[in-house]
Parts: structure tokens; sequence; C-alpha cells
């Protein structure tokens, strides 16, 4: 019988914590691994398990394939968990790719229909910006208003904004690649510690995608979206949202809206949130949500040892 922690949030990554070989050690000891993956190679047509343990790592980090690796990994660790713990969050919420995760872990969204959404999500992408058209960049030290100005002045009629709030002094742009560059140069003459090109191949989270974000909602339409069975924050708005087209709009909006991550982790506090574990690949959120919340307790589950650190944490309550 599982039990709901009113105190415990599961958060799922996105697009950049990806790697070659990512699960592979948990997957030998955890059939949940391979055979969610299977599922989603057969959905595919092609051995997303392959391509995962032996890359190439350009092709692992085409959009079209990391959308669907990322929603597996996420996936197939929620199974694991749900396999071995009766305890289960009462929050949950994903940094942009990872709200899709979130929607299948929460009974929203059939898995086999959320890994045909996400990879034609990462194809419509790809096909709102040719490659070279768009660039994204990690701007650290500066604050949010002091970014946003940045992007606004770097602007000159073409699109560059502020798209990913990622934690207090890490913000990440988006646009067109030439503002993009500018936007760099103004952020280290307004004191920026580094500016940082991201090695991504589409333009996330801003104006360029709205023809993307046009063509999702018309794929999304034919999906069936249920009641999610926990408390679900979304990226564009901090909030919960329960109806089919509710959420639909929201996954549209967040295409080419903002991830609004920093107040996402302060409100999952707000609610009595205590505990906040990521559950993908790598430690890129925790490493996020340490710094916006440094009271809580911070987990990620990526492989064996991390995982039976949280089984023990909850089997000690």
């Amino acid at each position: 019988m599982s039990i709901q922690n009113k105190q415990l949030a599961f958060v799922f990554p996105g697009q950049g914590s990806q790697s070659v070989g990512m699960l592979v050690e948990m997957a030998e000891s955890y059939p949940e691994i391979k055979d969610t993956f299977a599922k989603a190679s057969e959905v595919l047509g092609l051995d997303l398990w392959a391509l995962v343990t032996d890359g190439p790592a350009e092709e692992l980090n085409q959009t079209h394939n990391t959308q669907p690796a990322m929603l597996a990994a996420g996936v197939a660790l929620w199974k694991v968990w749900c396999a071995h713990s009766d305890v289960r969050p009462a929050y949950m919420a994903g940094h942009s790719l990872g709200e899709y995760t979130v929607l299948v872990c929460s009974g929203v969204l059939d898995f086999a229909d959320a890994i045909a959404l996400v990879a034609a999500r990462g194809r419509f992408m790809q096909e709102a910006v040719p490659e070279g058209v768009g660039a994204m960049a990690a701007v650290l030290g500066l604050t949010d208003a002091q970014v946003i100005q940045v992007c606004s002045d770097a602007a000159q009629g073409e699109v560059c904004s502020a798209v990913n709030f990622n934690s207090p002094g890490q913000v990440v742009i988006a646009g067109n690649s030439a503002a993009i560059d500018r936007a760099m140069l103004a952020a280290k003459d307004a004191g920026a510690k580094r500016a940082l090109k991201l090695p991504v191949s589409v333009p996330s989270h801003c104006a360029l995608m709205r023809p993307a974000a046009e063509k999702l909602y018309v794929q999304m339409q034919a999906l069936r979206f249920a009641q999610p069975d926990v408390s679900l924050l979304h990226n564009v708005d901090v909030a919960e949202h329960k109806e089919a087209d509710e959420i639909r709009q929201a996954l549209r909006q967040q295409l080419f809206m903002p991830v609004r991550w920093v107040d996402t982790v302060n409100a999952l506090t707000e609610q009595g949130v205590t505990t906040i574990v990521e559950m993908g690949p790598g430690k890129v959120l925790m490493g996020l949500n340490k710094r916006i919340v440094k009271t809580s307790d911070h987990f990620t589950v990526y492989n064996p040892d991390t995982l039976n650190k949280l089984l023990e944490h909850y089997s000690n309550d």
C-alpha cells in the first residue's frame, strides 16, 4: 500500500542531463530500466537503449533523440522507486522537458503517447529554427533583472530573451545567434562572472519556438490527458492544472515562455515540502535546488548508490 508523503517532492530533469552510458549501472540490477527503454524503442522504431549505452554522443544530443531518452530515463527510475518503496511524493515538477516525465509518472499521459509526443516536439523544434540560426547561453553572476535588461538591449530587432531562471545568479538566455553573442558580451560588461554558450541545437523557451508550439498543440489534441494523482507545478506559471486543455495549454506555452525554476522550488517549500528528490540522470537539478533552498534535504537518484541512500532515508523514518 503506497503512502503519500506531504513533505516530499520529486523533480525531473530535462535536456542537458543526458550522457552516453547513463543508467547502465542501474540496468544491471533493475529490470525496469531496460523494460522501459524497450517500450520506448518500440514506439520510435529505433533502439533507444543502444543509443544511450553506446552513443555516439552527437546522435544522443540531437533533440529528437534526447527528449525520448530523458523521458524514458526518468520514467524508468520512477518505476524502480515504486517497485522498492511504498513512499510516494505529494508534489512533482519537471524542468522543461522533465514536465513530460512528470505527466507520465502522475498518470496524466500514457508512456507510449508521451514518447511519441516528445519525439515530435524535438522534430518541431528543430524545424522551427534551422541549425546555426538560434543559440542559448548561460549567464552567471547577474541578477534576473540585469539579465532581462541585457537581453532587451542586445535584441536589436531580433529575439533575445531570458528563458530559464535556474537558480539565484544563474539565468539561461535564448534567441537568434547574433543577438545571443551581443548579449554575452554585454553581460560580461555588466559584471557577469561567466557567459557561456550551451551545446544545444535549438533555442528553447523563446519566441522562435512559437511555430513548434502550435504544431505541438495540434498533436496533443489527439491524446488523452487524465487527471494527475499528485500535485504538479507547471513551468510557465508555477500553478497546478488538472483539466486536460489547461495542461495542453501549459505545455504549448512552455515552448516559448521561460522556465521559472527558482519560483517552482520556492513554491514547493511554501507548500511544506522539506525533501526534494531529483529523479533522473546526473545531478544538475539537485545543484540548482540546493542553491535555491538551503534548508531542505536534497537527494538525487540515478544509480544504485543514490537509490539506496534514499531508500535508507525513508526506511529509518
